[in-house]
């Protein structure tokens, strides 16, 4: 019965990458194949008569957050070649929490394919995630990249100052979605939603530049309240 229920839950999820997340029928063979290593793996490992032991998952699982970032990654990238397995792949791992398995599907990618400016911007996003929110050298290498790629991409400076922001570096954050509004066309369908969250940010900045801390003394600018990407 267990036997039955493994090859069942490896059916269902084969169906959702390849059929409800439109997996690129190229990839369903790599598809198949992961999961196969994985019945593989419960094979030579499992053990379904053992009373289970529960453990706190290594990574935040943000699904929702991690669906709003690809969908608007997604958006500021609609000039971007479609989508290859490995993003895909990637994809569905970050929107599950699988951030450090999302990053390094992305290398692959990138080893493959160095000019891929869209796997370089997900590994950003996938870096932050992994990290909680918080940016890292690996990360901004990455967007670093992707921005070398595709100069003219929104995506990487908009999530490049994202990160900056949520990780307490406002000024940077803004000089760069300043920059970028300021080169955007007045066609483009982001600027009106970079232009409120600068807006925004300007706003809290304003607050906190006469907010006295405990000691009567100016208290540093804290950094704004992280919101789902939305563009």
């Amino acid at each position: 019965m267990t036997w039955l229920l493994v090859a069942l839950l490896a059916l269902v999820a084969f169906g959702a990458i390849a059929f409800v997340l439109r997996a690129p029928r190229a990839s369903w063979e790599l598809v198949g194949a992961a999961l196969l290593l994985g019945v593989a793996g419960y094979a030579l490992q499992g053990a379904p008569s053992q009373p289970g032991a529960p453990k706190v998952a290594a990574e935040k699982i943000a699904g929702s957050d991690a669906a709003a970032s690809i969908a608007a990654r997604e958006a500021l990238g609609k000039e971007a070649p479609m989508a290859d397995k490995h993003l895909v792949i990637a994809d569905a791992l970050a929107r599950h929490g699988q951030f450090a398995d999302a990053a390094e599907v992305l290398r692959g990618a990138v080893e493959r394919d160095p000019a891929n400016a869209e796997a370089w911007l997900a590994m950003g996003n996938a870096l932050v995630g992994h990290a909680e929110g918080t940016i890292s050298p690996a990360a901004i290498f990455a967007y670093s990249r992707a921005a070398q790629v595709a100069p003219n991409s929104p995506g990487p400076p908009f999530f490049l100052g994202l990160a900056l922001i949520q990780s307490g570096r406002l000024g940077e954050g803004r000089a760069l979605w300043a920059d970028l509004l300021a080169r955007s066309p007045k066609e483009a369908p982001w600027r009106s939603d970079l232009e409120k969250r600068l807006g925004e940010l300007d706003g809290f900045l304003a607050s906190q530049q006469g907010a006295p801390d405990s000691g009567g003394e100016m208290a540093p600018p804290a950094a704004a309240p992280p919101e789902s990407p939305a563009p």
